[in-house]
């Protein structure tokens, strides 16, 4: 008996550890290209969006909240745009910052961190915007390393499309779905880094989150795993992979 209790016990581990190494893998998205453009109106169910598979945020980094919104996004590309958007299901929905790159994060806010450029794994992208639209871009050379914050003119590359307001405070309590969409133009990557431009066959590593932390239900979602003890998004080696068709 003593002998088979061990033997379940070791079973039991291994297969457990099995299941947690399973779960922190990576992820994967096949980013599908546009033969045209097409609208930035934040309308999730618009024909070029349809055909296109959408990827969830469904890790939780920190203390899993109350209310757990549900997160998704597509992306698509064409010769001279990236073209993404995303759903929230959401509570607790407040869009306080109105400002370029000021703290979008403690909003109601989802973000798109990507390395367009395997020769430089720890060198990244962070856009973020919050539900009224407002956002945050940098360049970083490694995570905690130096950065450069976008001008104004260099946002005027990028189109945004939200369906809140731009200001949303108070806090909205109750159970409400929102939109954000936007093009950046490839050129604008250009004036940081020399990086492929998408095409098929070739690869990105990214990572798409939702956050909140300045409201009353803070959340920290993520789409590939982030194995961390705090929240933290600025940790390129758990971004998943873009894969261009």
């Amino acid at each position: 008996m003593k002998k088979t209790l061990i033997s379940f016990f070791l079973i039991a581990l291994v297969c457990a550890c099995s299941n947690k190494s399973g779960s922190s893998s990576p992820a994967v998205y096949e980013v599908a290209k546009l033969e045209t453009s097409m609208p930035v109106d934040g309308n999730w169910d618009k024909p070029q969006w349809k055909s296109i598979k959408p990827l969830d945020m469904t890790h939780y980094m920190g203390t899993v909240p109350p209310f757990h919104p549900t997160a998704q996004a597509r992306m698509a590309y064409n010769d001279s745009n990236l073209f993404v958007i995303f759903r929230v299901e959401d509570r607790f929905v407040k869009s306080a910052t109105q400002e370029f790159n000021g703290p979008v994060s403690q909003d109601a806010c989802v973000e798109f961190f990507f390395s367009p450029d395997l020769r430089l794994p720890e060198a990244y992208y962070n856009l973020e915007v919050n539900c009224g639209g407002t956002p945050l871009m940098s360049y970083h050379t490694s995570p905690g390393g130096s950065y450069t914050n976008l001008t104004a003119d260099d946002f005027g590359m990028i189109e945004i499309a939200h369906s809140m307001p731009a200001r949303v405070d108070p806090e909205i309590e109750t159970p409400v779905t929102w939109t954000i969409e936007y093009r950046v133009r490839l050129t604008l990557l250009e004036k940081f880094a020399q990086a492929p431009h998408p095409a098929p066959g070739v690869v990105w590593k990214a990572n798409f989150y939702k956050t909140a932390s300045k409201t009353s239900n803070p959340h920290y979602l993520t789409w590939s795993v982030v194995d961390y003890p705090t929240p933290n998004f600025h940790l390129p080696k758990y971004f998943g992979t873009l894969q261009f068709k």
